[in-house]
């Protein structure tokens, strides 16, 4: 099977570079090439050229390795495969239309971008020794020949570009500068000076649009085009090209505005607290933020010890998002859905290859950053590879991504780094992310500030409620949950966590181009207290054609997540519904179903309603309660799909094979044009039947409001107070003078307090609390207090960006 744009921005880095190199050349590249900047005498090295287009093979091919090691082995048969395959279906003929068959018109942008990206493939395995095609003289022949076909039918500098920008300004001349890199002892003069003509016309520098001259390039694209021109500066010796490669990381141009080395406020870029956005208002880390990590990684080796080299101090913003942006997002070498946004829909690129990606990138970086993050980032790393046994990273990994992972896994000097643990509000994404020791759960809310979902290009065209609050539970025995048929098969009405009106919806992004759907709800986001306990809000407003609104809230602690609703409104005549769960069993699962203790049929097509559920639970996921003994729906079900039906990009497009996955769905019905009406469950990931039965009638989680005005829960046993307020309000307590989350934890004579403004809508907000207290212990300088009997926080929010401020008192 060939291997697409986007699979290979994942998988080998088409974008990102391949985002790795073999141990020893990566020393060579990085870590010795750093070391020897400075000469003995004071003087700066001098990497030439030459020097550095041996190092870009390198990143292509692997460099020097171990052909009898079996993962290498294995590596090269794989490629070997591809390009065989590719070899074999190549149009050789004199009067070819196309490269491909199924790659016709080749004057079609997205043809004759994937074209390109196949002959990298066939440079490649053409360049690397282990192959039936290394070295091949017919072969480097063929490859001269289809580069010239490619160049004088469809992408030259007389053309005017059509349809998809990308495919002509980042895919082609991507693909195009790594096959002239390969293939640079056997290209003619005269083809590539019309190769870096071409590359001039399309990309010719990386701080702007070419089709449009106004726009400024930013976040992943930017770092594309940076590797572009950077290999065109070196095909063509040209030093003001690969300076201004280099400087586009900083954006010199613009004196920093789009710098990739610099903590943005607004727009695309890494955020202080650790989140990613592209397209301006997208959850990205996942893809686009891996590409942007991936390739300034990949510029940072290549330049190194050169006169090039990369110097500019605030490239520690680039290693500190190892751990502040990537690291929360990774669970066990798997990307969350939650920050891949269109990208969930692609076949060839899931969870698995989008977090090998990172894992490739991260260890590329490593190799030139100072020690204090290297050293953390490889036991990290080694965690990561260790742990995920469902999809090994030596299955997908390219020859130079497996040789910085096998140096790692085989140096006993690594500890195998834990799971990251922890509790994130990603707020400048609207992403909240709850890690325990064994399980994760990730909620993906959306704003007037951050999209609901990205289609377009035809991707993604059931992403109806992937950003309305849906819960995503990670477990370390279950790392295919997502990645293995759930998006073709799963209902895309009843995603977990959302609260939907079950009308019918039509496709999304079936056109060109991408478009995004921000809702207007201004509360989203939450509070977070001692790094452990959470408390996140959103106020659904749905989309034009329903009157849908509801107040959602979560609670994340220890070994629970307390979901609550209310105020669901709707007058459409359609009903309501909020999704507790909706597991994939696999193709051929039967996990058993409890409810009250009850085993319910396991056969596919059995569906009941329960009048009074106050527990359930699914062996292998986790227990299910509710406080309020809920009329609950479960259902079983086998769904079957195609990839198709989700993505039909140009370079994406799913196949037509029906996939069939099982899927247990619990959920409660809140009937036609449902008024105030409300939900409260409790998920215990993780938990046996019988701690599920205890939970509920133990209740060591009171719910204490969930209404229009606030929702609240009180955990007695760790002293704990958690509100959303929806305005100003009483609840627990607690008094707040308009929207916020506040957790309250009383801990011997000590009393702390968390408060963010999840709605972003004030200037300032007061607190007041019902414990006395007459001394601050701590405070942020944005909170002050006047203590007492029951003392009074006034924090200013104003301009935090939904940021959580924190106080201690006693």
């Amino acid at each position: 099977m060939h291997l697409s744009r986007r699979t290979l921005l994942a998988a080998t880095g088409a974008t990102a570079a391949v985002a790795a190199t073999s141990a020893t050349a990566l020393v060579a590249t990085a870590g010795a090439a750093q070391a020897q900047a400075v000469a003995a005498d004071g003087a700066a090295a001098t990497v030439g050229v030459d020097a550095l287009l041996q190092r870009a093979e390198a990143l292509l091919t692997g460099g020097a390795f171990d052909a009898s090691d079996a993962d290498f082995a294995a590596a090269v048969a794989a490629l070997d495969t591809t390009a065989k395959g590719l070899w074999n279906t190549l149009d050789r003929s004199a009067g070819r239309t196309a490269l491909w068959p199924d790659l016709s018109p080749v004057t079609d942008p997205g043809n004759f971008g994937q074209s390109y990206t196949r002959l990298r493939t066939l440079a490649t395995a053409w360049a690397t020794p282990g192959t039936s095609l290394a070295g091949s003289a017919e072969t480097a022949d063929a490859l001269v020949a289809a580069l010239r076909f490619a160049h004088d039918t469809a992408y030259n500098p007389a053309k005017r570009e059509t349809g998809n920008w990308w495919f002509w300004e980042i895919g082609a001349p991507r693909a195009l500068m790594d096959c002239s890199v390969l293939l640079r002892d056997r290209l003619p003069a005269a083809d590539l000076t019309d190769y870096l003509a071409v590359v001039d016309r399309f990309c010719p520098d990386a701080d702007r649009r070419t089709n449009s001259p106004t726009l400024a390039e930013t976040g992943a694209n930017r770092t594309d085009k940076a590797v572009i021109v950077a290999l065109r500066g070196l095909l063509g010796q040209d030093a003001a090209k690969l300076a201004s490669a280099r400087d586009a990381l900083s954006d010199v141009r613009d004196s920093g505005r789009n710098s990739l080395f610099r903590y943005t406020g607004s727009g695309d870029g890494f955020y202080e607290d650790g989140s990613f956005v592209q397209h301006d208002v997208v959850a990205y880390t996942g893809t686009y933020g891996v590409v942007l990590l991936g390739g300034a990684a990949y510029l940072l080796s290549l330049l190194a010890g050169s006169e090039w080299a990369v110097t500019d101090p605030k490239v520690s913003v680039m290693y500190e998002a190892v751990e502040r942006s990537f690291a929360p997002v990774v669970f066990d070498g798997l990307m969350m859905d939650a920050v891949r946004g269109r990208a969930v829909s692609r076949e060839r690129a899931g969870d698995h290859r989008d977090g090998a990606a990172a894992v490739a990138a991260i260890l590329l970086l490593a190799t030139g950053a100072p020690a204090a993050y290297a050293d953390r980032w490889r036991e990290l790393v080694k965690g990561w590879l260790t742990r995920n046994r469902t999809t090994p990273f030596a299955a997908l990994a390219t020859l130079p991504q497996l040789a910085l992972a096998k140096a790692v896994l085989n140096d006993s000097g690594i500890p195998a780094g834990e799971r990251t643990t922890g509790h994130f509000v990603f707020a400048d994404m609207d992403r909240v992310v709850h890690r325990q020791p064994r399980w994760t759960c990730t909620l993906s809310l959306s704003s007037k500030r951050i999209s609901a979902y990205e289609a377009g290009n035809g991707e993604n065209l059931h992403g109806w409620y992937t950003g309305d609050g849906m819960t995503y539970l990670y477990d370390g025995d279950d790392l295919g949950q997502y990645n293995d048929g759930f998006w073709p098969t799963v209902d895309p009405y009843r995603l977990p966590g959302t609260t939907v009106d079950t009308r019918q919806r039509t496709d999304l992004g079936t056109g060109a181009g991408t478009s995004t759907y921000r809702p207007t709800n201004a509360i989203a986001g939450g509070a977070v207290l001692h790094d452990r306990y959470g408390a996140s809000a959103m106020e659904l407003i749905g989309p034009a054609g329903t009157t849908l609104r509801a107040k959602k809230s979560w609670f994340l602690l220890d070994n629970a997540v307390i979901a609550l609703g209310a105020g669901i409104t709707s007058s459409d005549g359609r009903a309501v519904e909020t999704v507790v769960e909706n597991r994939s069993l696999g193709p051929d699962g039967t996990q058993r179903l409890l409810v009250d203790a009850a085993r319910q049929p396991d056969g596919q097509g059995w569906t009941k309603e329960f009048d009074r559920a106050r527990w359930a639970h699914v062996d292998g996921v986790g227990g299910y309660v509710f406080p309020d003994a809920t009329a609950l729906h479960a259902l079983r079900e086998e769904r079957t799909g195609p990839w198709r039906a989700i993505n039909t990009g140009a370079d994406t497009g799913g196949s037509t094979d029906p996939v069939t996955r099982r899927y247990v769905t619990l959920w409660v019905d809140h009937g036609v044009s449902p008024t105030d009406a409300g939900y409260a469950y409790v998920l215990l990931p993780g938990a046996t039947a019988a701690a599920t039965a205890v939970w509920s009638y133990s209740r060591p989680v009171r719910i204490v409001a969930n209404d229009a005005t606030a929702q609240a829960v009180e955990a007695r046993r760790h002293g704990l107070t958690a509100v959303n307020f929806w305005g100003a309000g009483t609840a627990a307590g607690i008094t707040a003078s308009g929207p916020a989350s506040v957790l309250v934890q009383r801990r011997g004579p000590e009393l702390t307090v968390a408060v963010a403004d999840p709605s972003r809508t004030q200037t300032s907000l007061t607190v007041e609390l019902p414990f006395s207290a007459n001394r601050v212990v701590t405070a942020d300088d944005s909170v002050s207090v006047t203590t007492g009997r029951r003392p009074v926080l006034t924090v200013a929010v104003g301009g935090s960006r939904g940021h959580t401020h924190t106080v201690t008192l006693s």
